[in-house]
């Protein structure tokens, strides 16, 4: 099968190494340094259990993903209108669109702006770029997919295709029902980590046995359930302990948000405690301190006056 990766950075770079592990053909669509890298070279996907130069095809133009049945939709939340308006005119009419995507509503955001089915995937992986054309696998791997927001739609993929094909490229992957509540729960990790790894630029398990740091997070969390519960999201389990045990699982993981800041790129800030703000917001719930760490990341970004 063609499948399409629109966005390749480390999570497009993983799942679409993963596939072309497997056998599919992968097309890449990225920035020009990891393209250049990925047509001299090929993919190296670099795991605890392997490491492998992988043939895939690159480019920069998403005009390169024409007949792909699936693609994987892995830009920021910030770019998604800009890269789908770039996207949909190459898309074949019963293409699959599976956003893989940090924030609750980059499906139906995508949706609006393409022709064929988008499903919204919570990921959960630990990936980084090692350099051009070279990611490296740290931890978990396995997607939660929802529903498409085009009922009867046309589509070469069914959800029991989607897993069997996911899963036969070792990808773990499920269908869920209350996807939504799932996003917001990978939201609240993300609110917890991701501006304050960014600040103190410390990884997770140091971070949170820093002094105060542990209560700051429970009054994020706090917040972003009490915004959740207003704007009538059920986010599944516990997410407290949830948030807890991701410094156990992954401590020596930077944020993706601690990691734009090095690099001088634009965050998502926007789509994570931003967008826990703009809920409050509407909703009449109380921000503070999810207001506080997003005011200070825009900081950051600006350039110096």
């Amino acid at each position: 099968m063609k499948i399409g990766v629109m966005g390749a950075g480390a999570v497009g770079c993983y799942y679409g190494g993963m596939l072309a592990r497997a056998g599919h053909e992968v097309v890449l669509v990225g920035r020009p340094a990891h393209v250049e890298a990925l047509q001299q070279r090929g993919l190296r996907l670099q795991t605890a259990a392997f490491d492998v130069e992988l043939p895939v095809r690159a480019s920069t133009e998403a005009t390169a993903l024409i007949d792909a049945a699936l693609v994987l939709f892995c830009v920021k939340s910030t770019d998604t209108e800009a890269a789908g308006l770039e996207l949909r005119d190459h898309l074949a009419p019963d293409a699959l669109v599976l956003s893989l995507q940090n924030g609750v509503d980059n499906a139906e955001r995508l949706q609006a702006l393409v022709g064929v089915p988008v499903w919204p995937a919570v990921v959960y992986v630990a990936a980084e770029m090692a350099g051009p054309g070279h990611v490296k696998h740290n931890g978990r791997g396995e997607l939660v997919i929802g529903p498409t927001a085009v009922r009867g739609a046309p589509g070469t993929l069914e959800s029991a295709g989607l897993l069997a094909l996911l899963g036969d490229a070792g990808v773990p992957a499920e269908t869920g029902d209350n996807v939504a509540g799932v996003l917001w729960a990978k939201l609240v990790l993300n609110c917890a980590y991701n501006a304050l790894s960014a600040l103190t630029n410390l990884p997770y398990g140091p971070l949170v046995a820093r002094e105060g740091i542990a209560r700051v997070m429970d009054d994020l969390v706090a917040e972003c359930l009490a915004v959740a519960t207003a704007d009538g999201v059920r986010i599944p389990g516990d997410v407290p302990a949830s948030v807890r045990r991701i410094a156990q699982t992954m401590p020596a993981q930077f944020s993706s948000t601690a990691q734009d800041l090095r690099r001088g790129r634009r965050s998502e800030i926007d789509h994570l405690n931003g967008y826990v703000v703009r809920r409050g917001e509407a909703t009449g719930t109380p921000t503070p301190v999810n207001r506080c760490l997003h005011a200070l990341v825009k900081a950051l970004e600006a350039p110096p006056a």
